[in-house]
């Protein structure tokens, strides 16, 4: 999600929307973020606000465990909104660009309980508007759980548009600029995640011909093997660690929600 016009998300989600539901790191991360949100039984009463909701993988993951939550995803691109109105027919997806500034709908100014922001700071040039934006969707004392990469950033990484890793400190300042009160961040993913990481800078540019061999029909078999092996070591990554590269923070809204 970008203001400035340097990305083009409609293309990006029609041409990695594929190899984005295959990545084993997608599936660690919401994980992890389910256990945050503190998901319980069918969800009843939980409304989930997710923050640049791409192509509607964090929602599906949702509805598999809690299938009774109610779900707003806001995304910057068309074609992101359109798989994901496809994928789950129940939920609602809004195109909206949260670097600008937007009034909520009446009928979602305050709604969400829960809040997810996965993997989306890192390509905006200010994040803290982003999430300030979004505090309008937000029922006060909504729970928000972000993550972002940390680590040295690869030349993939530079190609779908990031701008800057993070470390947990500089999370924790972009929350409370944003107006929200930060409980915790940390680092997670060691040492699987970060055995990850190096495999996707040290495959350099050879990684984005990767990418675009997994969506013709016979693939990249090596692209292949590789994902389905980490999803098997993913399993085992510490939670929390001094050394990972997987940002997770979590933080609430304060009871006053008054915008800035």
């Amino acid at each position: 999600m970008n203001g400035a016009g340097r990305d083009d998300w409609d293309r990006h989600w029609e041409e990695y929307s594929d190899a984005a539901s295959d990545n084993p790191a997608q599936d660690y991360r919401r994980q992890v973020i389910i256990d945050l949100l503190g998901l319980q039984g069918s969800g009843i009463g939980v409304r989930l606000l997710d923050i640049g909701s791409g192509q509607g993988d964090m929602a599906v993951a949702i509805r598999a465990i809690a299938p009774a939550v109610e779900i707003l995803g806001l995304e910057l691109s068309e074609s992101g909104v359109e798989i994901s109105r496809r994928k789950v027919h129940d939920a609602q997806f809004l195109q909206c660009n949260l670097l600008e500034q937007t009034t909520a709908p009446d009928e979602h100014r305050g709604w969400a309980t829960h809040a997810v922001c996965s993997e989306v700071i890192e390509h905006v040039d200010d994040p803290v508007q982003l999430l300030r934006n979004a505090r309008e969707y937000m029922h006060p004392e909504c729970l928000l759980v972000v993550t972002a990469p940390g680590g040295p950033m690869s030349t993939f990484d530079k190609h779908i548009g990031h701008r800057q890793h993070y470390r947990p400190d500089e999370i924790e300042s972009l929350l409370r600029q944003a107006g929200y009160v930060p409980e915790h961040a940390e680092r997670a993913g060691f040492p699987f995640f970060n055995l990850y990481r190096c495999v996707v800078i040290l495959r350099g540019k050879k990684l984005i011909e990767d990418v675009n061999a997994q969506r013709s029909p016979s693939g990249s078999r090596l692209a292949r093997m590789v994902m389905a092996t980490f999803d098997v070591l993913f399993r085992m990554n510490l939670q929390s660690s001094p050394w990972g590269w997987q940002m997770i923070a979590k933080a609430r809204l304060p009871t006053s929600t008054g915008h800035d």
